[in-house]
């Protein structure tokens, strides 16, 4: 390759770590947004980008450095970020195992990581990893000042005045200021779809019920960035510095909707806004877009149960949107109150889930055992109330205390074991430690986690309902799912540094 590319953003592939035997047919691929985000911001400075998703192509570490090589970077830059809380911190152990093995067949090739961990955690990640230099928040500009750092010699004396950067100076780790966030997200351009190998993603098999063998194409959009929420379970504002949210021009997600429909045949679409449904008139302005562009879509969004009203769901359907994920999180009011979710009762949560249904909408209901109030108890409680709610797909997590969260900070204060790998924080790894609670170790919210998952989805009333709702298809990847056993390390683990 004759030209030489300014930088390559790398997603390494962890998923076998994280997924298991899950990752191979049954869970989602998800395009790298924040990556081709980047990627776009880049190139509207004047840079040649290229990407690199190992993961989606399933390359490994040596066919990943391969590929690096042959674009002869100036820099080759790690961005461990998904379009999750817990997707960054899973795949260090990944990108930490790229950047060691980068470094010792291109030492002199300079690399960065970024991402919701490496913001999370920069004076660790800088004195742990083999990365010359981490970018910590959103990164846009100080990835590009780097880059032209790099490119015009001026490494040394330009350093100090990159915001957001962190690096290394005779063996002592440093920092600059924190950069401030982009304030007007209609200055982003569209992200940089046409570098991602866009055939090989993947939508969840629960959002395709109805069209369970039309699971890809798939994409991912943004209409807002950060949450105004203080969940202590959720790391998300770590990547912003703090509680906020943004909102992207309306105009603009409608636009990028068609582009991806247009240009890549895109049906199926997750919307990425920790809480999509917020603020009404940026939610409709959407809607009526969407309305008027007529596509066939099956769209997927985040709501909160004291959020949505019932007279924006019929406006919402209509615009192609199918799935609203709710975080129930627990069936305990007292639990939920522990971690300041506790807004709404059970009541709200059953009118909210009815309303939902009444209006052609399926949900996706989100509920964490291993809360710090939880016992035994509640946690029946939670796994009763998933069960008469009969949504049509439950994700059931383990609570897990991820770095840039409360959970952590107060785990680390009260001395409760983490995990000692970073992707011990899959919920699906094989060496996957919970948070323990006040009550109940590691070992003990894991066993009681993966019996739910069991007990739920080969429920007779559950499945009847997928039946009736979306046909044998749906019934039969739902069985195939239940018939992946995973392999478990601490079922037995019992930790006797409880929260105090």
């Amino acid at each position: 390759m004759s030209k030489k590319i300014d930088v390559v953003l790398v997603k390494v592939n962890n998923r076998k770590k994280v997924f298991q035997a899950l990752g191979k047919d049954l869970s989602g691929i998800e395009p790298p947004l924040w990556m081709i985000l980047t990627a776009a911001y880049l190139r509207k400075q004047g840079l040649h980008v290229s990407v690199i998703d190992a993961e989606a192509e399933n390359l490994d570490m040596d066919e990943t450095i391969v590929r690096v090589q042959k674009y002869h970077p100036w820099l080759v830059s790690v961005v461990v970020s998904g379009t999750n809380p817990s997707a960054s911190t899973i795949n260090m152990t990944g990108a930490g195992q790229f950047l060691r093995q980068f470094k010792s067949v291109c030492p002199d090739v300079l690399t960065s990581i970024s991402g919701l961990h490496a913001s999370a955690l920069p004076q660790r990640t800088m004195q742990e990893e083999a990365a010359d230099f981490l970018i910590e928040g959103e990164g846009f500009t100080a990835m590009y000042q780097l880059t032209e750092a790099i490119k015009q010699g001026r490494i040394k004396d330009s350093l100090a005045g990159i915001q957001g950067l962190w690096y290394r100076r005779e063996g002592k780790v440093l920092s600059n200021e924190r950069a401030p966030n982009i304030a007007d997200l209609g200055e982003l351009p569209m992200p940089a779809w046409d570098l991602l190998p866009m055939d090989k993603y993947r939508a969840h098999n629960w959002h395709c019920f109805s069209h369970i063998e039309e699971r890809s194409p798939y994409a991912v959009i943004y209409t807002s960035l950060g949450c105004p929420f203080k969940c202590s379970f959720c790391c998300i504002n770590t990547l912003f510095g703090k509680p906020g949210i943004r909102y992207r021009p309306p105009r603009q997600v409608v636009e990028e909707i068609d582009f991806l429909v247009k240009n890549y045949g895109i049906k199926n679409v997750k919307v990425l806004d920790e809480i999509f449904i917020l603020k009404w008139d940026h939610v409709e302005e959407i809607c009526d877009g969407l309305i008027a562009l007529g596509h066939d879509l099956n769209l997927w969004v985040y709501g909160r149960v004291d959020t949505v009203k019932p007279h924006m769901l019929a406006k919402m359907k209509k615009a192609g949107i199918n799935w609203i994920a709710y975080g129930f999180e627990s069936g305990s009011k007292k639990v939920r109150d522990g971690v300041s979710k506790g807004r709404f009762d059970e009541s709200q949560i059953k009118n909210i889930v009815q309303m939902t249904h009444e209006a052609g909408i399926e949900i996706v209901a989100n509920f964490i055992f291993g809360l710090p109030d939880d016992d035994l108890e509640t946690m029946q409680e939670t796994l009763d109330l998933a069960k008469e709610l009969n949504c049509a797909y439950a994700n059931l997590y383990c609570a897990m205390a991820y770095p840039g969260s409360q959970l952590y900070a107060d785990a680390l204060k009260q001395g409760v074991e983490l995990p000692s790998e970073w992707n011990g924080y899959s919920q699906f790894s094989e060496n996957c430690l919970p948070l323990a609670t006040k009550h109940l170790s590691s070992g003990q919210v894991l066993k009681f986690r993966d019996q739910a998952f069991n007990d739920y989805y080969k429920d007779p009333r559950y499945l009847a309902r997928i039946q009736d709702k979306f046909g044998a298809p749906a019934v039969e990847n739902i069985k195939q799912m239940c018939s992946v056993q995973l392999k478990r390390n601490n079922y037995e683990y019992m930790n006797d540094k409880l929260f105090a």
